[in-house]
């Protein structure tokens, strides 16, 4: 698996969407010097910034010759917004709508062979954008977190702990009127009953894996209302770009994810393999995986567009 290189070795901007400042990071094959590449936009998981699976993902479709863009959302990382660290789905659509249309201006992008990568959660996000006709010609979700009320509630102990993160969002959203408070707690907290994620996981407890200095580990209480009342089988039917699902039944969601393939049709494709969620995030094995399908994707689709 390829590390990501350093800071230093990659052009850093900002991208405005709207009024906020989008921190981009963007990785370029070795010796790519002005030729046009295909171009894929990567993006990681809730809660997260650039730094963590999306660098992952971006420098190793670099080393296969793509030019990869990062970027923090809105409200994470190094960009702009008020509302930090607020899990806000519509304000993500929006944010790599504004990213790909900075990708389409670039004279290294061939514009004819843009795509999006995405990791986890911001699957669902990117599947939204599509529906509203991102201009990119293919999709790839790796380990994609896709949800409905019905499908997430029980992660969070069913209708009973949804209600209380809900009445728990309301009173959040009361504070940052009166105060502006953003009404803090943990994105990631083993045990902790009002953290984004209780769970064990080493990725986002490890400083080795997914705990870098870039990220902070918050989450807005705000984030319940937008988070646990998405829902990503409603753009489905709007869909028109041919994607590529990279899955595991020990992933997340893996009935959910075949749901959205009966729904895509003959537009979808599903690789199964082997791997845990956080696996598809960092590890050797499930990367790779995951690259190789996506690089197959993105060239098949560009070969029969051209």
């Amino acid at each position: 698996m390829t590390a990501a290189p350093t800071e230093d070795d990659l052009l850093q901007t900002f991208v405005p969407d709207g009024d906020v400042p989008l921190a981009v990071r963007i990785h370029r094959p070795p010796g790519a010097g002005t030729n046009r590449q295909p171009a894929v936009v990567v993006m990681g998981s809730w809660l997260t910034v650039k730094e963590q699976m999306a660098d992952t993902y971006a420098a190793a479709l670099a080393e296969q010759g793509f030019t990869a863009v990062t970027f923090d959302f809105a409200g994470f990382g190094a960009s702009g917004g008020v509302l930090r660290q607020a899990e806000i789905p519509v304000r993500k659509i929006r944010n790599l709508a504004a990213v790909v249309d900075f990708m389409r201006t670039l004279s290294v992008v061939d514009p004819g062979k843009l795509g999006v990568l995405a990791v986890c959660a911001s699957a669902q996000y990117a599947l939204g954008a599509l529906a509203r006709g991102l201009p990119v010609g293919s999709f790839v979700s790796v380990a994609g977190w896709f949800h409905d009320l019905a499908t997430v509630a029980p992660f969070y102990g069913g209708g009973d702990g949804v209600a209380e993160r809900l009445r728990r969002s309301t009173i959040a959203s009361r504070t940052f009127a009166e105060s502006g408070d953003l009404s803090l707690v943990p994105a990631y907290g083993p045990g902790d009953d009002t953290a984004g994620m209780s769970m064990e996981m080493d990725y986002y407890a490890s400083p080795e894996r997914g705990n870098v200095p870039q990220w902070r580990n918050e989450m807005s209480e705000m984030s319940w209302a937008h988070w646990l009342q998405y829902d990503a089988f409603a753009a489905a039917e709007g869909v028109r770009v041919p994607s590529l699902f990279v899955h595991s039944d020990d992933a997340v969601l893996p009935d959910n994810v075949r749901r959205l393939a009966d729904e895509l049709g003959e537009l979808a494709t599903v690789s199964w393999t082997d791997g845990a969620q956080t696996d598809f995030y960092d590890q050797r094995q499930q990367v790779d995986h995951a690259i190789t399908a996506a690089v197959n994707h993105f060239t098949n689709i560009w070969e029969k567009s051209s």
